[in-house]
């Protein structure tokens, strides 16, 4: 079935234009005008390609650590479809190598059934630093061996992510890990300047949530901060809740870096979309307050937030425009999993997934439908 939506606005990446058609069927986009025999529907608001968030340890009350199967990716991706969110990466923390195994098989098993808003899988950890693991669990930080080599090398797993500390790793491993299609992201390390440049040369090409838990800028040594800010060539993620970097120290770090390389993520927890307000991760009793996760130690625990309101946030705390804000959240992150081809750019024969966002009281933008693959599900 073909749909046309004549949009009252329409952001196809570039530019906000009024009174857009757009056909669609339930893969691609067809054309910029009204196909004849389509259902037309007239919308509200703006109409934007969907959000991709390439870091999401859970939602709808599901934690892919505790739950790796399909029904708790289908749940996450409903969930953050009310936000925006028409591809996620669904990220596994440091684990074992069973679990590892086990959120791989499911993971395949999605993208081979074409599984809407699955996109791959983020592997956060295991081969961490001790001192910068955050809430990850000392007991599973090890090594990366051969077993997990194996599981990261697999090709059935649509795009894939490991964040690593390049301490812990060496730079053939990082080279080898590249050259079977893995996206190196460097996090939750103390690692130095050099060594993080060693990395970048060996293959990394991105850094998970930037300033938290990785070595920090200083005077003397630029650290892993600094080398993420001052490399053009790889993306950052920034976690953009006012609570895991200060307003100030977010909108510093986006004009020094590139345009076109920071993202945004969310680091999302199960809490989103759902009623939940506490959890329990590996021994880590961990609660909602105030739009904040964190354990019984005070040590901040992911996160509550959602990528409408990152976006939302981005406007207002980096005074950047709603199109900048809106391609941190849709076409930066494509750019980074090598999906600008097919998604989120609004073109033909680029996949049908976009949301509609419209402005509440105060301004900022809510989402009131989602597509995925054509086909409405928020």
């Amino acid at each position: 079935m073909i749909t046309t939506i004549i949009a009252q606005q329409m952001f196809d990446g570039k530019n906000i234009i009024k009174n857009q058609a757009i056909s669609f069927d339930e893969q691609k986009v067809l054309a910029f005008d009204s196909v004849k025999g389509a259902k037309e529907i007239k919308v509200p608001g703006l109409l934007t390609a969907g959000f991709i968030d390439v870091q999401v340890n859970g939602g709808g009350g599901y934690l892919f650590n505790h739950d790796p199967n399909l029904m708790a990716l289908n749940a996450m991706v409903l969930a953050h479809s009310r936000f925006g969110s028409t591809g996620l990466l669904p990220t596994l923390i440091t684990s074992g190598i069973e679990t590892i195994t086990s959120a791989a098989n499911v993971i395949a098993s999605a993208i081979k059934q074409q599984v809407a808003g699955i996109v791959g899988v983020h592997f956060e950890g295991p081969h961490i630093s001790v001192p910068n693991k955050g809430i990850h669990s000392s007991e599973y930080i090890r090594p990366l061996t051969e077993s997990e080599m194996d599981i990261y090398c697999r090709d059935d797993l649509g795009v894939k992510i490991v964040t690593l500390a390049p301490e812990n790793v060496t730079a053939a491993q990082i080279k080898r890990l590249t050259e079977h299609k893995v996206k190196v992201c460097l996090g939750h390390s103390n690692a130095s300047f050099a060594v993080t440049q060693a990395a970048l040369a060996a293959g990394a090409v991105g850094f998970t949530h930037l300033f938290n838990a990785m070595s920090a800028l200083t005077s003397r040594e630029p650290n892993m901060v600094g080398a993420a800010l001052l490399d053009e060539h790889s993306w950052c993620g920034l976690i953009l809740d006012g609570h895991h970097v200060h307003p100030a120290t977010a909108k510093l770090a986006t004009r020094a870096k590139k345009i076109g390389k920071m993202m945004l993520v969310t680091d999302s927890m199960s809490t989103i979309g759902s009623s939940q307000e506490t959890l329990e991760f590996d021994g880590h009793k961990i609660q909602l307050a105030n739009g904040k996760l964190t354990s019984q130690t005070g040590q901040l625990a992911g996160s509550a937030l959602d990528m409408i309101t990152a976006v939302n946030n981005a406007r207002r705390m980096l005074d950047v425009s709603l199109e900048e804000a809106l391609r941190m959240a849709s076409q930066y992150p494509a750019d980074f999993l090598g999906l600008n081809t097919s998604t989120p750019q609004l073109a033909i024969n680029a996949n049908a997934d976009f949301t509609l966002l419209n402005t509440t009281n105060n301004s900022d933008l809510h989402v009131s439908q989602t597509w995925i693959g054509g086909k409405q599900i928020y």
